[in-house]
Formats: structure tokens, sequence, C-alpha cells
């Protein structure tokens, strides 16, 4: 085992700058777009790479999609609330509708719409239960909605989750 992590497809790859420049929403495959990004935000930063990332890791863990959208309404509706697939039927309820007390400033964002469906934030734990106590933690730090709070990758690799990982691969 190596300890290396490759990562492919920088087709849609934007050069990060200071001051941010604004950006069209048309990147980042479909089921790892960031929820600012669906939501019309045209300002955007290192976080959209962390939600990717998570759904990413969700991924890695349950051995299937996670939020696999065919319609940027769809996307959302689906990372709002999660639907098991069949035999089970099952719907949970996963992050929930945002709000501004989830989010900040979410209801300001161009394509948010005060129509879209109240659900309510369900446990991680309910959804991807082969995790445990670190990994939710991680994940759902990862997947928050607020870009502001969302944690950054230095964070991310200080986490208790890889406190049993060897540093020289960190």
């Amino acid at each position: 085992m190596t300890g290396a992590l490759k990562i492919a497809d920088f087709g849609l790859a934007r050069a990060f700058s200071i001051p941010m420049k604004k950006y069209t929403h048309e990147v980042v495959t479909l089921w790892y777009r960031a929820p600012e990004i669906l939501l019309g935000q045209e300002v955007y930063s290192p976080p959209v790479d962390i939600w990717s990332v998570g759904v990413i890791f969700a991924e890695m863990v349950t051995k299937k999609a996670l939020f696999p959208g065919d319609s940027e309404i769809d996307q959302l509706y689906r990372i709002f609330r999660y639907d098991f697939p069949p035999p089970l039927g099952v719907r949970i309820f996963a992050l929930g509708t945002p709000d501004e007390s989830s989010w900040r400033g979410v209801t300001k964002l161009r394509d948010y719409a005060p129509t879209f469906p109240k659900w309510k934030k369900k446990s991680l734990r309910e959804l991807i239960p082969q995790l445990d106590a670190d990994g939710l933690s991680l994940l759902e730090s990862m997947l928050c909605y607020d870009p502001e709070t969302r944690i950054s990758a230095k964070e991310a690799l200080r986490h208790p989750y890889f406190d049993d990982v060897d540093s020289e691969y960190m």
C-alpha cells in the first residue's frame, strides 16, 4: 500500500484567484456539485471541492451513488432528501431543505425558491450506518450546507477520523 490518493478528471478545473471571480454554474459533475453552485452562486471557492470529496467519501463507504440526480432541480431535491432505492423504498430525509438557520444567506441565492418543499434534516447515521462516530463527524463537516463553515482540506486531514493513519501519509 502506497498511501497515494489518485484524482482524475480535471476537465472543469478552475484556477482559484484572489479576489475571487464570477464563474459559470456548470462546473463539477452534477452528482458532486455543491448546493451553492446548484442554487446559482457565481462566486465560489475551495469549499465546493470539499463538498465533492464528502460525496465521494460517502460513496466509497456505501459502494453506491449518494445523490445521483439527472437534472439540477432533481440533484437539489436528492440532497435535501434521500430515497432508498427499491426494494426498500423507504424515504428518509437527509440534509433537509436549507433555510437561514442552517445556511446564512441561502434565501438570497439566485435559484433559491421559497416554494421548495420543507424537508427536515435526518441523521446521516441512518443513511450511512457503516461509518463510526468520527467518520460521521467528518462526513457531516464536509457536507455542511454553508460553504463558510464547511471544513477545509487542512482541517479535514487533522480530523480525529485520521488519527490512526501514519503521519507520513498525511
